[in-house]
């Protein structure tokens, strides 16, 4: 299989296991049409709501064609899964500093990262406020350790504040 944004030979997903539902429409994507693209990805979605590769895929995918409520629809129900996997709060708002190991691949750490691309969609969208309180968020229960990306979000939205 081909990772659709780097265009490299690849058989992993970030976010973990595909189930075989969702591998296979995902295995679809390298011969789909435009057209066909977007409604694969929302039915792997629905046929496998706890699978959050599919997650990710949709936001990285609607993000990039400037889809912002589509890629923040996608953002927030792949939090959603992710905190329900790592037996984190389901309001994000909720989450607290030591509430999960974040340093080790899984729901966990999707999460975290998930969070990290919502606050980029809403910075996008011009919502600074929410931006920043989800960059806020993932600096409290991250501890601010390098690796994440959040840097760049926080220069990103500094820039939007100038």
């Amino acid at each position: 299989m081909v990772n659709l944004f780097t265009g490299e030979s690849s058989d992993e997903y970030f976010g973990g296991e595909l189930t075989p539902a969702a591998r296979r429409m995902l295995d679809q994507l390298a011969t789909a049409t435009p057209a066909e693209f977007e409604s694969l990805l929302w039915t792997a979605q629905v046929s496998s709501p706890d699978c959050l590769p599919v997650y990710y895929l949709l936001y990285k995918y609607h993000a990039s064609r400037r889809q912002f409520d589509l890629a923040e629809k996608a953002a927030r129900s792949g939090l959603l899964h992710a905190a329900q996997q790592a037996g984190l709060p389901a309001d994000w708002q909720a989450a607290e500093a030591g509430c999960a190991d974040f340093s080790h691949t899984g729901p966990a750490r999707f999460w975290l990262f998930t969070l990290k691309a919502l606050a980029f969609i809403l910075l996008r969208q011009g919502r600074t406020e929410e931006a920043s309180a989800a960059l806020n968020k993932i600096r409290q229960v991250h501890g601010g350790a390098s690796g994440l990306g959040d840097d760049v979000i926080a220069a990103l939205l500094e820039g939007s504040r100038n």
